[in-house]
Formats: C-alpha cells, structure tokens, sequence
C-alpha cells in the first residue's frame, strides 16, 4: 500500500510560478513511475507530465517548456515546477503512482490562476 500527500498548491497571478511537491509512504521496494495529473471544474482528468524511476520524464503538450517534473529518491518525493502559469492551468493538480497491480492517487492540491 502507497500513501501519497500533495502540497503546495495555492493562489498565483497569471505568469507567476508554483512548485507542487508529493511524498509518497508505505511499502515498495522500488522507485516506481510517478505523476502529476489535474482536473479542473468541467474536464475530465488529464496527463501533466510522468517521470520514471531512471529520470526519464514525458509532458502534456500544454505545459512543457512551463513545467518541470524531478523526483528525488531518498525523499520518494516527487515535484512539480510550474513557471509562467496561465488561468487555464488552474485545477486541482492530483499525484499519481504507479504501482504493480493498481495505481495510487493522492488527495489533491488546488492551483488556483487569476488573471
């Protein structure tokens, strides 16, 4: 079982910059694949960008080049540096892990983006 706590998520100016953080807990051998995803009032969940225990990392479309996901291992903590943030990005931004049989979500940060 996996437990993952987001934090950092709060109210931003548009163009400013936040940096989520995720530290996940409980029983795993091994640095498995992690995420971040959002959902905002009216859509359906989506991809932000993923990192894989080796630093490989892939980006949604509408964020990279804004975005940046690192992880650090000894900490099992994951992060989220969001630069040059737009309204749209405003959402709930949720953690994910990946594990054997199930994925694991956190409980969710709320990004908030006035214009």
């Amino acid at each position: 079982q996996v437990q993952l706590v987001e934090s950092g998520g709060g109210l931003v100016q548009a163009g400013g910059s936040l940096t989520l953080s995720c530290a996940a807990s409980g029983i795993f051998s091994s640095i498995n694949a992690m995420g971040w995803y959002r959902q905002a009032p009216g859509n359906q969940r989506e991809l932000v960008a993923t990192i894989a225990s080796g630093g490989r990392t892939v980006y949604a479309d509408s964020v990279k080049g804004r975005f940046t996901i690192s992880r650090d291992n000894v900490k099992n903590t994951i992060y989220l540096q969001m630069n040059s943030l737009k309204p749209e990005d405003g959402a709930m931004y949720y953690c994910n892990f990946k594990g054997a049989i199930v994925n694991y979500w956190g409980q969710g940060t709320q990004v908030t983006v006035s214009s």
